[in-house]
């Protein structure tokens, strides 16, 4: 397995535009190629099985994370799965020991994962690093609404900047890289 870890949220949609997940596999296979392995919830569904399908497509090493209840949707291309019971004890084992947090596009799922990785951090508890990756402008009312907080003191600009929003695959592989 890779020395280092990159966990991807992502949506579990059917219907989001094939951009997004286009920009998805771009993302996924820059980490995969720059020595990560993917984490991910491990299912065949929407962005989640076009990661997962991309990742082995490349040959990189994918561990799944996905409760006991979904276990119909478990993707057949992971190298290792991690069974939970609930969702948040999925979140939790996702994060374990990754280098890196990735939210790629999606629902409100992923924006649940994303915020929760962001107050773990604020608190000391993740230790990685935490990208919104946004192509076509995707995280820009997210962005907005974190300095809102700022411009508002209820958040402190350094736990703002925590977050690294990039729009571009180039931009992905420089945080990749560092």
């Amino acid at each position: 397995m890779m020395d280092k870890k990159a966990v991807f949220f992502c949506s579990a949609s059917y219907t989001i535009d094939p951009k997004y997940n286009q920009a998805a596999r771009e993302a996924v296979r820059a980490a995969c190629l720059s020595g990560y392995a993917a984490v991910s919830g491990g299912t065949v569904k929407g962005t989640m099985g076009e990661i997962a399908d991309e990742v082995a497509d490349c040959g990189g090493y994918h561990i799944g994370v996905i409760p006991r209840f979904m276990q119909d949707l478990l993707h057949p291309r992971l190298n290792e799965i991690v069974w939970t019971e609930t969702m948040a004890e999925r979140k939790m084992k996702m994060r374990q020991g990754v280098d890196l947090a990735v939210a790629l596009p999606g629902g409100i799922g992923t924006m649940d994962e994303l915020i929760e990785t962001l107050v773990l951090a604020k608190l000391g508890f993740f230790k990685g690093k935490i990208v919104a990756f946004g192509p076509y402008g995707f995280y820009e009312p997210f962005r907005a609404l974190l300095d809102h907080y700022v411009n508002t003191n209820m958040m402190a600009p350094a736990d703002r900047d925590r977050v690294i929003f990039v729009e571009t695959i180039d931009e992905f592989k420089k945080i990749l890289c560092q």
